[in-house]
């Protein structure tokens, strides 16, 4: 007779901080769908630990003493399903609904791919009609199906893969996900993204200075991952790191002194508004606008990111909410 396949075990990570509400929905949506919920809080205030507990969540409370990373918290999580491994692990933030049909499908994808590592899909803003910095976040989201690089916060992973290189890096205050990522390629991995609804994400950014925190947080790990992890075999945000300087900090510096030379250096200026013009075909004006506006935060992030570097002092987290 013919020996039943045994069902995989899957498992999810929650990390949070005073997601309040938000968090319940997200622990709500994960209720049946999985093995456990591990929930790891950093630091919450707002009753997330008591509401995780509730929902029969497995409770991993950081070291209060050291600085917070996302990277960091996912890590406690990992470590804490070592006890007991699953096949799966399904990374979820704290701000994010997961969707139904989600789980099986990315389980699938993985039980018939057996060198992909990481299966991510459709995440999407819950109200990208609230800002302009919702919608522009949520085209953010809708990323080319296929084989690819990296994957976001959201993903199930396969815990032999993920753990083999050791997880996370737990200095990183943004930009983790693509780092792992990058790791697991070197060993041979794949990384995709399916054509399937994932989750829900409340960015909740209705201010401008909430947008300026949240790209200079992007400038940070665009800088951080360049000097750090770039290599000539594998370009890591090299491309991404140098149009940074370009546009966030050289062409300014050129403009200003230019201007104290001559007044007709201002002209130079000019140069935004026409790429505003050459993007907006791609990315609409909207897009196009913020996308060159946003290499001003994107600079002081990186400018960040070296400064800490030479004081050799602790990743200290840039938030936005």
């Amino acid at each position: 007779m013919k020996r039943a396949r045994a069902l995989p075990k899957i498992d999810a990570v929650v990390i949070g901080r005073n997601e309040g509400a938000r968090l319940v929905a997200c622990l709500d949506s994960l209720a049946g769908h999985v093995r456990r919920v591990v929930y790891v809080d950093s630091g919450s205030t707002d009753g997330s630990r008591e509401r995780a507990l509730e929902r029969g969540a497995v409770l991993v409370e950081l070291d209060l003493s050291k600085p917070f990373t996302a990277a960091r918290a996912r890590n406690a999580g990992l470590k804490r399903l070592a006890q007991d491994p699953p096949d799966y692990v399904q990374f979820v933030d704290g701000d994010c609904i997961l969707r139904d049909g989600w789980i099986g499908r990315a389980v699938s994808f993985l039980s018939e791919n057996l060198r992909a590592a990481v299966v991510c899909g459709r995440r999407r803003e819950q109200k990208p009609e609230a800002s302009v910095f919702n919608r522009l976040i949520d085209a953010e989201w809708n990323t080319p199906v296929g084989q690819a690089l990296a994957c976001g916060g959201d993903a199930m992973m396969r815990y032999q893969a993920v753990s083999a290189v050791g997880g996370y890096r737990d200095d990183l205050i943004a930009g983790e996900e693509p780092e792992l990522c990058l790791r697991l390629r070197a060993r041979g991995w794949t990384i995709w993204r399916i054509d399937a609804e994932m989750t829900w994400h409340d960015a909740d950014i209705t201010r401008f200075g909430q947008w300026w925190k949240r790209t200079e947080r992007a400038g940070h790990a665009f800088a951080e991952g360049a000097a750090r992890f770039s290599t000539r075999q594998q370009p890591h945000w090299r491309a991404e790191a140098r149009r940074i300087w370009i546009w966030g900090l050289w062409l300014p510096a050129l403009i200003v002194v230019g201007a104290l030379i001559h007044p007709a250096a201002l002209l130079l200026a000019l140069i935004y508004p026409l790429q505003v013009l050459r993007l907006q075909r791609r990315l609409g004006w909207a897009g196009a606008a913020f996308n060159v506006l946003g290499k001003f935060p994107e600079a002081l992030g990186a400018l960040r990111f070296y400064s800490r570097r030479w004081r050799g002092g602790p990743a200290k987290l840039i938030e936005y909410k």
